[in-house]
């Protein structure tokens, strides 16, 4: 699953990645046991909640015009570009008529849409991506290539294991879209306030990776969107005050 040092791209051979390398190479073991916790629950989730994509599916086609799925380019492990699974959520071309990143108020979202992305079902059709192995359960979640672009040589070092469903950063910026619906320009709050905030979690977790660790963040993850309207307030309104207007 960890490449060779020498056989990592180019541009990640650098002493600011060096470390978070290092840390991973002692945790062998864990990562190849990581994947196969993905491939074989991923595949029991599938069957089990194929039942549940099948009646959102009718409800998306139901409530507007357009494919049931949302595939777009994202990037995973050693800046791999592939096809991330979602339930359509926003009407067709959404990306060619705003940001790449979502406001809360943001008129692109369907009806059915504003329900799934609040429960976060939007993100099931993913299992697919994680049994493929493009994804992980848990990883940085997977940005765009011109988000990517944008990344310190330190933020590089997400890239060395694959994207993930969930995260620490996921659970704790949950709520990014109130966060940008107060900025004046989404994509320059999103680059420069928003993104390097998460990516102190994500940096932390790999260079403190454990498969324990996984778990914990995936229980997180049940709890916080359970506990949607209860977890992080305090939190979200600090934010509101750091996040300010972007210009």
């Amino acid at each position: 699953m960890l490449k060779q040092w020498n056989e990592l791209p180019q541009y990640m051979q650098s002493e600011n990645i060096l470390p978070y390398y290092e840390a991973l190479k002692k945790k062998r073991v864990q990562l190849a046991l990581k994947r196969g916790f993905d491939v074989a629950v991923g595949i029991v989730v599938a069957v089990v909640l194929m039942p549940v994509m099948l009646i959102i599916s009718i409800m998306i086609k139901m409530d507007s015009d357009g494919p049931v799925m949302f595939r777009q380019e994202r990037v995973t492990a050693y800046g791999k570009k592939f096809r991330i699974f979602k339930f359509r959520t926003m009407v067709v071309n959404a990306e060619s008529i705003g940001a790449q990143v979502t406001s809360k108020e943001d008129s692109r979202i369907t009806g059915v849409g504003k329900f799934i992305r609040k429960t976060r079902l939007d993100e099931l059709p993913q299992i697919f991506n994680v049994i493929k192995g493009d994804m992980s359960f848990v990883g940085t979640r997977p940005e765009v290539p011109r988000y990517v672009d944008k990344y310190s040589d330190e933020m590089m070092a997400t890239l060395l294991l694959p994207a993930g469903i969930t995260s620490e950063a996921s659970i704790y910026y949950k709520d990014e879209d109130e966060l940008l619906s107060e900025a004046e320009n989404v994509d320059y709050t999103y680059i420069n306030r928003v993104l390097p905030e998460k990516m102190k979690y994500n940096l932390s977790y790999i260079k403190e990776y454990s498969f324990v660790r996984d778990l914990k963040i995936m229980i997180d993850t049940v709890l916080a969107v359970i506990k949607r309207d209860r977890l992080k307030k305090t939190y979200i309104e600090r934010e509101l005050q750091k996040v300010g207007h972007g210009q």
